[in-house]
Parts: structure tokens; sequence; C-alpha cells
């Protein structure tokens, strides 16, 4: 049977976002990210794109570039709720979906071409989100998830594309090899010293030489350059988690000692969030007491892998279920909805020197080891969990993955 992969992706979705709720900004440059001194480029239109602003740029350069832009601080809570009012129009669509980021969706339609045709199903949903949600969306439609990416690409701004069969390299060949998954700004360069600047010079070389050159990389590239993706779409079950919890040898009522644990749990979470490149939209603390009664308590958040916005929701929800006259047996941290993204969605919260500190704290932690480093309020609990990376391999007990 032949592949039907779909791939769409929300056009400048923080920027829609906000067209939809002031139309003064449809139009014009628009950058939301830190509105302070040290603040950092969360998303940009493509007006301001054209002045050479991008994501993750400070915000002061992209003053100097774009000077007319207007910057605001956007609302992660109010793209959480979009994110998830298109998800749900996607799942009650398609008989199979995976959300590979926030504003980002794979739809497995192999196989509908003979009911409904997969092109006419994408354009109709597409509609449909449009219709319904007010935002703009690109799709691409090809035999692959790596080939329809970049046919979104190619697509935008609101715009579709297909790519049939057996015309996969030919399409790729004159695009810039950037445009390969996985292709960062140091494997780029890496290419540009081989010379290697269009797609179509990988599909001329024996796999052998990219393999020698990049390793396991190289490969991979010489692959997707030549439109080979077997990759398949990985459902997506909005119960995904990470979790731990603590059983006590002996029941307790020290609220310091149970607010510290709590606070390391949460921390160790957020780093193996941002270690698997995941960011969570649902917190939950878990209390067990000394006569096994259970009880739990959730908040849904904005999406995050941040330890400052997560330790903070963690100590909340604990603070509101925690009831003083009982001894403590259990306590447990889950972090759920789980999609692939980074801290974007927190630049227009943070400032340069946090995302920069969370790398380098992230840094020391992959070389040294979780405990390397700390908070000093989460100093008094024991290692918590394990030091693997539950997003690699086989899943160890931190991750579950349910289904609703």
């Amino acid at each position: 049977m032949l592949k039907h992969i779909a791939h769409m992706d929300l056009d400048s979705f923080f920027v829609s976002v906000e067209r939809l709720r002031n139309s003064a900004f449809n139009g014009i440059p628009l950058i939301i990210g830190g509105t302070g001194e040290r603040g950092v480029v969360a998303s940009c239109s493509y007006e301001a794109r054209k002045f050479g602003v991008r994501s993750a740029m400070p915000v002061k350069m992209a003053r100097q570039l774009c000077p007319e832009a207007i910057v605001i601080r956007g609302d992660s809570q109010l793209y959480s709720d979009y994110s998830r009012m298109v998800t749900e129009i996607i799942a009650e669509s398609v008989p199979v979906y995976e959300k590979s980021s926030i504003d980002e969706f794979y739809i497995d339609l192999s196989g509908m071409d003979k009911f409904f045709g997969c092109w006419q199903m994408s354009l109709e949903l597409k509609q449909k989100i449009q219709n319904e949600t007010g935002l703009p969306i690109s799709f691409g439609l090809s035999s692959s998830k790596t080939v329809s990416k970049i046919a979104t690409g190619e697509a935008k701004p609101a715009g579709q594309k297909r790519v049939e069969h057996g015309v996969e390299k030919p399409f790729l060949a004159p695009l810039n090899v950037q445009r390969i998954p996985g292709v960062g700004n140091e494997t780029y360069k890496t290419l540009r010293g081989l010379g290697i600047r269009l797609i179509q010079t990988v599909q001329e070389m024996p796999i052998e030489l990219m393999g020698k050159t990049l390793g396991k990389a190289g490969i991979d590239i010489w692959k997707k350059s030549n439109g080979i993706d077997n990759s398949a779409v990985e459902p997506y079950h909005e119960r995904k988690s990470i979790s731990t919890e603590r059983t006590f040898e002996k029941d307790t009522i020290d609220v310091e000692k149970l607010d510290s644990i709590m606070v390391a749990m949460a921390e160790n979470l957020a780093y193996q969030l941002r270690k698997g490149n995941k960011v969570t939209g649902c917190v939950t603390v878990k209390i067990r007491y000394s006569d096994f009664n259970t009880h739990t308590k959730q908040l849904r958040i904005p999406y995050t892998s941040g330890d400052h916005v997560l330790i903070a929701s963690v100590r909340d929800l604990f603070k509101s279920l925690y009831n003083r006259r009982l001894l403590v047996r259990l306590i447990g941290v889950r972090f759920s909805e789980l999609v692939t993204g980074s801290l974007q969605i927190n630049m227009f919260e943070d400032r340069e020197e946090m995302i920069n500190l969370y790398q380098a704290m992230d840094r020391i932690r992959n070389r040294y080891g979780e405990a390397a480093v700390k908070r000093a309020i989460g100093m008094n609990a024991k290692s918590i969990g394990r030091g693997d990376n539950p997003f690699d391999g086989g899943p160890p007990p931190l991750l579950a993955n349910r289904r609703s």
C-alpha cells in the first residue's frame, strides 16, 4: 500500500493568534518576545522576517534590524489553548495523527485514497481548521514525513503542496540542503565546506562518502535528500506522561522535607523533559496518607519545560492538596500532555540570561550527572528517580504511555 503522509503547520502561530485578538497587528512587522532590555524573540511575522529577524534572536538586535516593528509580550496560556483547539479538530477528523510540536502535525492518510482522496481530505481539514479557529495553516502531502514537511515549507504562508509518488527526488533537488530536517547551522557549515549547497549535490554523492564525512548523520541526510524516509506517524495520546514518586520508610508531616522533595522531583522531571526535547501541558501532584487514602490534583498549564514554571505549579498544587493533620506515606509528581518542543514558548517571559542559564545547567548535568546542579531548596532531598533519559530506548519506570 502506498503511503500518504500529510504535514500541517500553523503559520507564524503566536503571531497569528495575536492578530486574531487585535486586527491592528495585521500586515505589519510584529515581534513576540521578552519586552525587556535582555528579551529574546519567540516568534515574528513574515513582515519582520524580511528584515532578518529570527526566533531566538535578542530583541535588542531585532529592533535594530527592524526599527518599525511592534514588540509585544506573548500569552502562553492563550497559545496553548489554541494548540489544543486545533489538536481536537484533527483528532476528530483523521484516523492517525502525530502532534510533533505545539503547532505542527503529521497525519497518516494511507489507504484513505480509496474512499475520500487524500488530497481532498487534506484540503477539507485545512479549511475546517481555518474556519473554526481563524488560524492560517499550510500543509504538504507526499509519501513520507520528510518530503511532506519540506513541501509545507514551500507552500507557506497559508498554502498547500502535493508531491506525487515517484517525483520526490526532482522536487527536492533544487532546494538548499538546509531544508532537510536535522541540518542545523553547524552541519550546514560542514556541508558548505565540502562544496555542498543544494540537495541535488547530495543526491549525486555516494552514500558511503556522506557516511565517512558525517557518520550516521551523513547517511541520514543522504537518505532524506533522496526522498527515503520510512519513519512512521506515531499516534498521539494526550495522556503520554513522565512521572516520579517517593514512598517514605517512615510516614512524615515534616513540611519542609516534603516541600524539598517536591521541588527536587519537579526539577528532575523538567530536566528530563528538556533532555528529551519535550514540553508539558499538564501537571499532577499525588499524595498518599498513612491510612492509604490517595489524593491527586492536576492543573493544565501553558506548554513549558522550564523549572521555574513547573516548580511553582507543583508547589501550588501541593499546598492546595496537603492536609497538615495527616501523616504522609507517599508523594508524586507527573507531567503529561507531552509534545515535542523547547523553551521557545517561554521566550516572551524569560530574559536571555534565563535561557542561557538553563542551557548552561543542562550542559553541566549532561557531563557530570543530574545531581551536579540543584536548587538550594531541593538539596535536602535524596536522589530522585534515575539518570536515564526516558525518551531514549526502552521506557524506564519514569515514563508512562497510556491510552485514554
